[in-house]
């Protein structure tokens, strides 16, 4: 299984990523690894996705990663009309 997440950092920055086991990379976000949140201290994990397969959830980030601040925030928090406004 692969998840999809988005953590929210203290400076409220999100950042967008996949993995197979959440709290493992959650605690190597807090640890500096990788170099975005070395910089930007990662606070909590406000929403995920689970997908079957790598390929899926890699697609999925892409898209998200292109999203507005705004549309990843509507998502997190399951605002789907304004999901589909943005």
């Amino acid at each position: 299984m692969w998840f999809l997440y988005i953590l929210k950092c203290d400076d409220g920055s999100l950042y967008t990523g996949i993995t197979q086991d959440l709290k493992r990379r959650f605690a190597e976000h807090q640890a500096g690894i990788p170099h975005y949140t070395s910089y930007q201290n990662p606070v909590e994990i406000i929403y995920t996705e689970a997908f079957q397969t790598k390929s899926l959830a890699r697609k999925r980030e892409l898209q998200i990663k292109g999203w507005t601040r705004a549309k990843k925030i509507a998502l997190a928090n399951r605002n789907i009309e304004l999901l589909k406004c943005l």
